[in-house]
């Protein structure tokens, strides 16, 4: 008989890094803020965890990140200003955000890197398991990634994490796991992590991409996780403990993701998921799709 979990209801978001890839427009503007398409690349990540059934939502923050809240509040002067209009559909998309989810936030006051922005979020999740969700990598909702994540966790327990391969030039840009085949195509087990090999030390092509689902058993690790590469408390390591000893808080398994995502933590990516996006739009596309094809025909 397959073990019942506990089920996942509570989702963190990090959200305290500086940005400092896309300076200086971020000088005074979150970059969890910059507009993929017409919204905050923040508000992709929310409604995915949304559509996981994970409708309470805890976001790690810092200081000059009002903005974050700002936008997940509801703004009644515009709304009323909309309403006067008579402007239904832009009125709808203002209360989209306010209405998505139940939203709590908490300072990481000293930024002391994943691991440590992770561990800020234990008074709010307790003793459940829950899932972190990173803002710089946009899962297309049409491959719903977390949900398959949720599902393996309530079945299995313990952790999972995403997978996706990349080339060996790039594993060096990542967390990469070492793991074990499984029955099911898309799951492995996870054996080792290593943060942001050598490709000479590289396990496997397989990276660590931005999503989680963990055990509670996580938070007593961090708390004794020393820093680690670039002198951060790495989240990688604390889960290389629960993949040596499955006593601790389970087994950790990997989700092998082969579906779409947009990497908006990188300047050239970020523009390259703006224009997929766009082109994928039905109220944008058509015309998009045209001008690039001009653009590209006449002035590259």
């Amino acid at each position: 008989m397959t073990q019942s979990h506990p089920r996942i209801s509570k989702a963190v978001i990090p959200a305290a890094g500086l940005g400092t890839r896309f300076l200086p427009a971020t000088k005074a503007t979150p970059k969890e803020m910059l507009p993929v398409v017409d919204k905050p690349a923040i508000q992709y990540v929310v409604e995915e965890a949304v559509a996981a059934g994970l409708s309470d939502v805890l976001m790690i923050t810092g200081r000059n990140k009002r903005p974050l809240e700002d936008h997940f509040d509801r703004n009644y002067e515009l709304e009323s200003a909309l309403t006067r209009k008579g402007d239904a559909e832009r009125l709808q998309k203002v209360q989209e955000s306010s209405d998505l989810a139940t939203m709590h936030y908490v300072r990481q006051g000293d930024p002391r890197g994943l691991g440590h922005a992770v561990l800020c979020a234990a008074p709010h999740v307790g003793d459940q398991p829950f899932a972190v969700l990173l803002g710089d990598d946009l899962i297309d909702p049409r491959d719903p990634l977390l949900a398959r994540m949720v599902e393996i966790q309530e079945r299995e327990g313990g952790s999972v994490i995403a997978l996706m391969e990349v080339a060996p030039e790039q594993i060096h840009l990542y967390g990469c796991a070492a793991v074990e085949l499984t029955a099911e195509d898309d799951l492995v087990r996870v054996t080792g992590l290593v943060e942001k090999p050598d490709v000479s030390d590289a396990p496997s092509n397989l990276a660590v991409i931005g999503r989680y689902v963990l055990d509670p058993a996580v938070f007593d690790i961090l708390r004794k996780t020393e820093p680690g590469r670039g002198g951060e408390i790495q989240l990688t390591d604390a889960l290389q403990l629960l993949a040596d000893d499955e006593k601790i808080g389970g087994p950790v398994h990997g989700v092998v993701f082969k579906g779409r995502r947009y990497d908006t933590g990188d300047r050239g990516d970020y523009l390259r998921a703006i224009v997929r996006l766009a082109c994928e739009r039905e109220d944008l596309g058509p015309d998009f799709r045209t001008w690039l094809r001009s653009y590209v025909t006449e002035e590259m």
